[in-house]
């Protein structure tokens, strides 16, 4: 392992000497092979499916785990999309002069070695490692055992074309003790690794926490809640709510319990109801929920759920008060939105709720780094330091401080 790790951090003197458009130039190359591998990233997949099939993952799981021609196009989008994006390296956030005519400038600069590690989808290993080498840094992945021949075959893409420009492979680079002992090892390695980032289920994320001696930044569950307030747009609501819960429920921007204020409740429930139906969705509500619809018994462990499967919990309440209160007593300090025409009520709502991301009238599944501009992410940070959020490429960077004089000596 420490053989390994010090090759990774000497690729970092390496990727330091590239500049801006040299590594643009070879994200481009690794963007164009990874769409001309399709066939043989797809024919990895297929193993790691049927390996999923065999140990029974669930639909969510294998969901995350697919890759089809479109998500591989997407995963080359992804990369362009990053070269395309400002470099971050170098840039002067402050600079300023002092009473000794000293030149003090705040630079933005890499951290260095930054291991992550992330469960399921595949796709992950090119988002990571492309806004890796974009910010400048090495990066050491351990993705999942059930993507393991996915993340191979992508992985050796990427080296490949770093071998090509005469640059180290272990500048992108797979653990290669993947048990948990090998992740148990890593974590421990503060003397070569800089900063760890994980993410995936709660388990991994408090055992890395918990035991790590290399600085986390934590890519936490995402209970993510949405809530009706009586003066929203219905059809708004309806469409907002289907999406979140939706679109892809194995995702940890999904929602997994809505939220309704009791004088809405009567109209919207019915009809949310036949949307959720028609989409496999099982719901499970509050009393007073089951006073209006049909479904199952929400208990106490519902409201502390991430789901990740297309199971929904309901809870009227009162007012937005009680909205807040329930959130900051359950959620994850990921995303929650709030779905009202009322300012007032929106403004309460977003200033008060103590997550990453808050929205008004909009699906929780936008909490994404492509989303929000950064191309990709390598993870959304329920952290509050030294990032929060998708994290793109500025959040994978630091800073120092540049200091010029002209022979001063401090008195």
């Amino acid at each position: 392992m420490e053989q390994f790790l010090q090759k990774a951090k000497d690729a970092k003197s390496i990727i330091s000497t590239l500049s801006g458009n040299q590594k643009d130039d070879i994200l481009t190359q690794m963007a164009t092979a990874l769409e001309n591998n399709t066939a043989y990233i797809i024919k990895q997949n297929n193993k790691d499916m049927q390996l999923g099939k065999e140990n029974n993952l669930n639909s969510a799981l294998m969901d995350r785990l697919l890759l089809n021609e479109d998500r591989i196009k997407g995963m080359a989008t992804a990369i362009k999309e990053i070269v395309a994006l400002k470099n971050p390296v170098g840039r002067i956030l402050d600079g300023w002069t002092t009473n000794t005519n000293l030149n003090i400038q705040k630079v933005t600069i890499p951290i260095g070695v930054i291991g992550i590690i992330y469960e399921s989808r595949p796709n992950v290993t090119s988002d990571t490692a492309a806004l890796c080498f974009k910010s400048g840094n090495v990066c050491v992945l351990k993705g999942g055992k059930e993507a393991q021949n996915s993340n191979i075959a992508i992985a050796n893409i990427l080296q490949e074309v770093l071998e090509k420009n005469n640059l180290p492979k272990e500048i992108i680079s797979l653990l290669p003790d993947s048990s948990r002992e090998g992740v148990a090892n890593l974590i421990k390695q503060d003397k070569y690794v800089d900063l760890i980032i994980p993410r995936g289920g709660e388990a991994l994320i408090k055992y890395v926490s918990s035991n790590a001696t290399v600085p986390v930044v934590k890519h936490d569950k995402g209970l993510c809640h949405t809530y009706i307030q009586d003066d929203a747009d219905i059809n708004k609501a309806i469409t907002v709510c289907v999406n979140a819960k939706c679109r892809r429920a194995g995702i940890c921007g999904a929602m997994e319990t809505l939220l309704v204020q009791k004088n809405i409740a009567l109209e919207i429930l019915p009809l949310l109801k036949e949307e959720f139906n028609k989409n496999s969705v099982e719901l499970r509500g509050c009393e007073k929920t089951r006073e209006i619809i049909s479904c199952n018994i929400a208990t106490q462990e519902d409201w502390e759920t991430e789901y990740l499967d297309k199971i929904l919990s309901i809870k009227i309440v009162e007012n937005t008060q009680e909205a807040i209160d329930h959130i900051a007593n359950y959620g994850s300090g990921h995303s929650d939105a709030i779905i009202t025409e009322n300012y007032t009520q929106a403004e309460e709502f977003l200033n008060n709720i103590d997550s990453a991301c808050v929205y008004l009238n909009a699906s929780t599944q936008f909490t994404d780094g492509g989303e929000f501009g950064f191309g990709a992410e390598v993870g959304i940070s329920t952290n509050k330091l030294h990032a929060r959020g998708p994290m793109g490429l500025n959040e994978l960077t630091t800073y120092k401080f540049k200091i010029l004089g002209q022979g001063q000596g401090r008195k």
